[in-house]
């Protein structure tokens, strides 16, 4: 077992912050946070050229064959520059769930557009009102129509292929749904970050076809998802952290850099100590999903835990150190605290997480 990023990660990574330094500067994150669904078809167009959208589809859809290890690289990236796209969506939760099912029709049928970017997909499960493990408990199929309503969808609004998690009879079962078929109703939800759209679903007896049966589909996808979710924030940790550091150098108070308080210099190494430690948790975390699957239920809340807690912490003590003007809307430390906090609590707080791992271990 290795954990050392290898050269071709570091080109990939390098790409990747050279593409997002270029096409999509803070600048145009603003723009895109003030639109309904904060999603720009040019940017999608762009991460498929650039080779992210089928880096972890297997070759024989239409993919390049690489793994969570390499997503992981690409989402760090992203995470550092809060870029607004369905990634979170669909290469985090619906191609592992489409990964997760034994039905190679699924498979073969939906796997190619996510590959060529031709289909942005994301998943629904969560009822109205209810927790993070409410799977199936708000729609139901019956025959091969779905009824019922799910909110939190990422990207709901944007997407082209839906992913429901719902009840038929006993079981849990999971279908795909064309969201503009007639039947489906989509609004917005509002949301503290603007940069990461949630949609409310409701459908009417609208036709689905099966993807898989077992609630054990949507527990392997979200274990996927808490890594790559995991990996964005310890990005956008990083570049919350370098932020901190930057301006302590600069501002001057009582005639001194304000990096040179033992105040500012606790905050900002107390940060890095849990930032490498979420690095560490998330490396590991990515390896498994790869390389040892039998292991990432253990290891992927443990990684989502550890990561929240690190981004969190960075996000609030930069705009602390920033002073005045780091709660303004005109500075960027906002996006990243708002970043922050919602991807703590997505898929379930700190809290949640580690009741799962010691569940899933035995304590």
């Amino acid at each position: 077992m290795s954990l050392a990023v290898t050269t071709e990660q570091q080109e990939l990574r390098a790409t990747v912050r050279r593409w997002l330094a270029d096409s999509v500067p803070m600048a145009r994150v603003r723009e895109l946070m003030g639109t309904p669904t904060a999603f720009d078809p040019a940017i999608w167009r762009g991460l498929g050229e650039l080779g992210v959208l089928d880096l972890a589809v297997p070759e024989q859809y239409g993919g390049a064959g690489y793994s969570v290890q390499e997503l992981a690289h690409v989402f760090d990236e992203c995470g550092a520059g809060v870029l607004p796209s369905p990634l979170l969506a669909t290469l985090g939760l619906a191609l592992p769930l489409l990964l997760a099912t034994d039905d190679e029709d699924a498979r073969a049928r939906h796997l190619p557009g996510i590959a060529d970017g031709s289909t942005v997909a994301t998943v629904a499960w969560l009822a109205p009102g209810a927790g993070w493990d409410s799977a199936g408990r708000s729609m139901s199929v019956t025959g091969r129509k779905l009824s019922g309503s799910a909110s939190t969808v990422l990207d709901g609004m944007s997407a082209d292929l839906v992913l429901a998690v719902a009840g038929t009879g006993d079981s849990t079962v999971v279908v795909a749904v064309d969201p503009t078929a007639p039947g489906v109703t989509r609004a917005p939800q509002p949301t503290l970050d603007q940069t990461r759209p949630l949609a409310l679903l409701r459908f009417d007896d609208v036709p689905c076809t099966p993807v898989g049966t077992g609630a054990h589909l949507l527990e392997r996808a979200l274990d996927t998802a808490g890594v790559l979710l995991a990996a964005e924030m310890v990005g956008g940790a990083q570049t919350c952290l370098d932020a901190s550091v930057a301006y302590a150098k600069v501002r001057r108070q009582f005639g001194r850099p304000i990096g040179s308080f033992q105040a500012i210099k606790h905050k900002c190494a107390e940060v890095l100590v849990e930032l490498e430690g979420a690095r560490a948790a998330v490396a590991y975390a990515a390896w498994a999903a790869a390389e040892n699957p039998a292991e990432l239920p253990a290891v992927a809340p443990l990684a989502k835990a550890v990561a929240g807690e690190a981004y969190f912490r960075a996000a609030a003590d930069n705009v602390q150190i920033h002073g005045g003007i780091g709660f303004t809307w005109e500075h960027d430390a906002h996006l990243y605290f708002k970043r922050a906090k919602t991807s703590l609590v997505l898929f379930g707080d700190t809290g949640a997480h580690r009741r799962t791992l010691a569940d899933r271990i035995g304590l």
